[in-house]
C-alpha cells in the first residue's frame, strides 16, 4: 500500500465503532491528520481487513 491519502468515501455509517465506508474506527478517523505515513499505512491495512470481516465493499469497487 503506497498511498496514504485519506480513505474517506463520504459513507459514514458505523457498525460497532467501525465505519463501513472506509473501515476505520472513530478514533482513527479523528487522529488521521496527526498520524505519520507509517501509521497511516498500518491503519489502512487494518481497515481493509475490517471491511472484509464486515462484508462491506468500502473502497473496493463492485464488479
Amino acid at each position: 500500500m503506497s498511498s496514504t491519502k485519506d480513505p474517506c468515501i463520504s459513507l459514514c455509517k458505523f457498525t460497532d465503532d467501525i465505519c463501513v465506508g472506509c473501515g476505520r474506527s472513530k478514533g482513527e478517523i479523528k487522529a488521521w491528520k496527526k498520524l505519520d505515513k507509517t501509521d497511516k499505512r498500518t491503519v489502512l491495512a487494518e481497515a481493509a481487513l475490517r471491511l472484509i470481516k464486515l462484508g462491506a465493499t468500502g473502497r473496493r469497487k463492485a464488479k
